[in-house]
């Protein structure tokens, strides 16, 4: 039940999924202090995706600053009628490596994919395809980045 004299917020166009929140610590001569880093994927489900980090001394303040990176750093997927990407691609960021292969005509399998590279693909929009982290590199931002560069080489036919 909503409050009457409280304002509502609209609703955003982008759904949005956190995929890590750390704490961090810098040492200065008094001792720790401490921070929160927050890595946040945003998509529209119509083949947008951004990816973002924000850092601040509070989680919801990183959260914020990460959504407002995730925007800057929006890029479009080209979606092919049956929701899978045009062709087989793959990326490396860091040390992190990631391929994604669409789906085949007629063998509909859904999304199949784990980790980071999930969440952007799911949030991009896209409902069939494969994709698969190739190194043995467990960070989530440098997947997510990998992934993010591996939809960036995507091309279409015109």
């Amino acid at each position: 039940m909503p409050r009457p004299n409280r304002p509502q917020r609209p609703k955003s166009e982008y759904e949005q999924k956190l995929i890590d929140l750390r704490r961090v610590a810098r040492v200065v001569a008094g001792g720790r202090r401490f921070t929160f880093r927050a890595a946040l994927v945003i998509g529209n489900l119509k083949g947008d995706v951004g990816f973002g980090l924000g850092k601040a001394a509070d989680t919801s303040q990183s959260i914020e600053k990460a959504l407002r990176d995730a925007k800057k750093h929006m890029i479009s997927v080209p979606l092919t009628e049956n929701g899978s990407i045009p062709h087989e691609v793959s990326a490396k960021y860091a040390s992190a490596r990631v391929i994604l292969k669409p789906s085949r005509v007629g063998k509909e399998k859904g999304l199949v994919a784990g980790g980071a590279p999930r969440v952007v693909l799911a949030l991009a929009g896209v409902k069939n395809a494969s994709a698969k982290i190739l190194s043995h590199g467990k960070n989530k931002i440098n997947n997510a980045r990998a992934t993010m560069e591996a939809i960036r080489s995507l091309k279409t036919k015109k």
